[in-house]
């Protein structure tokens, strides 16, 4: 959208100045005649006058979307546009009532566009492409051809809503096993920072042999107390390394190939771009998106890179004129459940109903597979816990005991 500044007569004869957003200054000048009844001048800005930076007007923690806000946002636009409210109402109800600051900014620049003529999906795609799901475009586009927004909105709903209550369970169960961790790891950093300290000046003084359970803790104690800003230099550079290899292409893939190989979380991976797969092409499928495209689309929401590539290496085939089940196949990487139902729905003609079911089969999979991990989780992180501590508490007794047998 380009920056436009205007001066304009009103029907009393008065002149007004002000400023607005067009994709050109035809729609500007267009726009302005809706309010007034000449247009006695037009200019674009280019980045000039009152136009802000960028940076300085741009929201703190960028354009993160939050996807309770967006599911509660389809399921409000399903509901108004079912009622028979136009588009471009529903967009400025919706826009004025959200609090959520990315999707208000994101729902004005849509209201404008709608109100010049321009269709809803193109616009949600030119000004949320970079954050928006790559499926919801797709969805709205499919909707608008079918002539059933509605409808659209409804399916992206049920599918996100799908997609966030999964992903807070699985936050949910692993909430607690890491809050015991973090806890653990602060609480051996305060003994091994202050508390081991004050024993071992105590054992300084008194002097003597001590057991070896007790200098290998004053080892450690002392390696951290006189190297903690280089290890934590250290974690902060391996930290940061990761990410940036894990940007790369080749690093990207890498890090996926081995996530799918770890024992427990290689499983949970596994299990979790099947039912990507499934619930995706079955949305895609649903709003009547062509195969090739619910591929490609499906393809960009997976979130290890192997299956990326590999879904996104089936389009071609396709194209060539091979069955889905065939270039599934070839991939090598898709479950064998997973491939066989998506064959008995392409011979059936029941895709979307078959889609469905594997994708509800996979969905309970995943739950059960994260729940059996933060089960095994738990008492490794006590056993864990216990193994520390007890290992600090049998040092220092030790030591307390070799000091009154010498007195």
């Amino acid at each position: 959208m380009n920056s436009y500044k205007y001066t304009a007569l009103t029907a009393s004869g008065e002149k007004v100045n002000g400023m607005l957003e067009a994709i050109d200054q035809l729609e500007a000048t267009a726009k302005i005649k809706q309010q007034y009844d000449a247009v006695l001048s037009i200019k674009e800005l280019h980045g000039k006058g009152m136009v802000l930076p960028e940076f300085l007007v741009a929201d703190i923690g960028g354009k993160r979307l939050d996807s309770k806000a967006f599911t509660l946002m389809c399921s409000q636009f399903a509901t108004i546009l079912s009622a028979g409210i136009p588009i471009s109402r529903a967009v400025k109800l919706i826009g004025d009532k959200t609090a959520n600051k990315v999707l208000k900014k994101l729902l004005a620049k849509v209201f404008e566009d709608v109100e010049a003529g321009r269709s809803i999906s193109t616009s949600f795609q030119d000004h949320g492409g970079d954050f928006l799901p790559p499926t919801f475009s797709e969805t709205l586009r499919a909707g608008e051809e079918a002539g059933d927004l509605a409808g659209a909105f409804d399916s992206m709903f049920r599918h996100f809503d799908k997609q966030t209550k999964m992903g807070a369970k699985v936050r949910n169960a692993m909430s607690y096993p890491l809050f015991v961790l973090a806890v653990a790891v602060l609480v051996v950093i305060v003994m091994m920072a202050k508390v081991v300290p004050t024993f071992t000046a105590i054992f300084d003084e008194i002097g003597g042999q001590l057991p070896l359970p007790t200098r290998m803790l004053i080892a450690i104690s002392n390696f951290f107390k006189d190297n903690i800003i280089i290890i934590l230099l250290v974690i902060a550079i391996i930290i940061v390394s990761y990410y940036l290899y894990k940007r790369t292409p080749g690093g990207a893939y890498k890090l996926s190939q081995i996530q799918l190989k770890l024992p427990v979380l290689g499983n949970i991976a596994e299990l979790n771009a099947a039912s990507l797969f499934a619930n995706t092409m079955a949305t895609m499928i649903g709003a009547g998106i062509p195969m090739t495209k619910a591929v490609s689309i499906t393809s960009k929401v997976m979130t290890n890179e192997v299956y990326r590539k590999k879904i996104e290496g089936m389009v071609s085939k396709i194209e060539e004129g091979r069955t889905v089940v065939d270039s599934m196949r070839d991939t090598e990487v898709m479950p064998d459940i997973l491939t066989d139902m998506v064959g008995v729905g392409e011979e059936t003609g029941e895709m979307k109903h078959t889609l469905d079911v594997i994708a509800a089969y996979y969905d309970n999979e995943l739950e059960q597979a994260v729940t059996k991990a933060i089960a095994m989780l738990e008492p490794a992180l006590l056993i864990f816990i216990a193994v520390v501590a007890g290992f600090i508490v049998i040092a220092i007794y030790m030591s307390m005991f070799s000091m009154y047998q010498g007195l």
